[in-house]
């Protein structure tokens, strides 16, 4: 099988690249390498991929219609995941038009161009922060929706559009909700690697929303999930991946401050624009249509990611 990824140089991407070529799959990673962190870490997530022949990389802008028209065309993929985005939630209130373009403006593009040369299957990359502040918990995929950040109106938008494609042109299309996807290759903005980075050099980390807690949910357990995602031949759907077990800031903190073996220096401080207090998905969609099932619990995935980013220090 050929499958197209779009992101597949960053933390989710990289990862799922390298399972699907363990696989025996020919893969195809199209990705900008842009400068919202180092390029050099996206560099290194692929090296291993790209010592494998049935790896092809494309550096592209998934806003570049006609570059991306002629990677579709070479390869003429048969599944789609499209991963590539603007991320995180504080930068796209910074820059919203920059999400808005990127995230609704690149998914139409991968849209059509799935559309006209007839793929298969499209899989799209949504996040649990379409949610909102939801009142009820566990969150189950048909709560009514009200987004509090351009961030996660942007991912929205990108489920609706496919619906969109799917109801126009009969294509078949997963939407994955991912409830904060950690692990070996995580960016570093996000909330494992910087209170990682923070407390292994000594500086003080701040703790926004003292009683927030989230469903951290391990990168081997999102890849599994992506994977019988691609296999799935429903019509449209809307799935969270989860580790349906939110965690408190608190304990992830000590979790990490165990595994480095140096206590933190904490600074209490507000909750900031956009963020949610609470994460909890309700995965019992995604057992009964993928038959998927988190295995990596918390204390175990912390470990790992510590062990990968001292590595990296090394």
């Amino acid at each position: 099988m050929k499958v197209l990824v779009t992101g597949g140089a960053g933390f989710i991407g990289s990862n799922l690249c390298d399972s699907l070529l363990a696989d025996g799959h020919r893969v195809v990673c199209v990705d900008n390498f842009n400068s919202f962190y180092n390029s050099m870490s996206k560099e290194r997530n692929i090296s291993s991929a790209m010592k494998n022949s049935r790896f092809r990389l494309y550096r592209n802008d998934i806003l570049d219609y006609r570059g991306l028209e002629g990677v579709f065309r070479k390869h003429r993929p048969s599944i789609v995941m499209h991963l590539a985005a603007m991320a995180g939630v504080r930068p796209s209130i910074e820059r919203p038009l920059l999400y808005e373009e990127v995230n609704v403006r690149g998914a139409l593009n991968i849209l059509e161009l799935c559309r006209c040369l007839k793929v298969k299957r499209l899989v799209f990359a949504s996040s649990s922060s379409v949610y909102g502040n939801c009142r009820r918990a566990p969150f189950c995929e048909d709560e009514p929706l009200m987004p509090i950040s351009p961030y996660a109106a942007t991912k929205l938008a990108g489920e609706a559009l496919c619906h969109t494609y799917h109801h126009l042109y009969g294509l078949s299309i997963i939407c994955l909700r991912f409830f904060t996807v950690y692990g070996p290759r995580g960016r570093p903005d996000m909330a494992v690697y910087r209170f990682t980075d923070r407390i292994y050099n000594g500086r003080e980390v701040e703790l926004y929303g003292r009683g927030s807690s989230r469903d951290y949910t391990y990168i081997g357990d999102i890849v599994n999930g992506v994977k019988a995602a691609m296999k799935c031949k429903r019509g449209f759907e809307i799935i969270n991946l989860g580790n349906s077990n939110p965690i408190k800031l608190s304990y992830l903190i000590s979790l990490i401050e165990g595994c480095l073996k140096k206590k933190a220096k904490k600074k209490l401080a507000s909750s900031q624009p956009g963020d949610v207090m609470t994460t909890y998905a309700s995965i019992d969609k995604a057992r009964k249509i993928l038959g998927y099932k988190p295995r990596v619990k918390i204390e175990e995935g912390i470990r790992l990611f510590v062990e990968w980013y001292l590595s990296e220090r090394g």
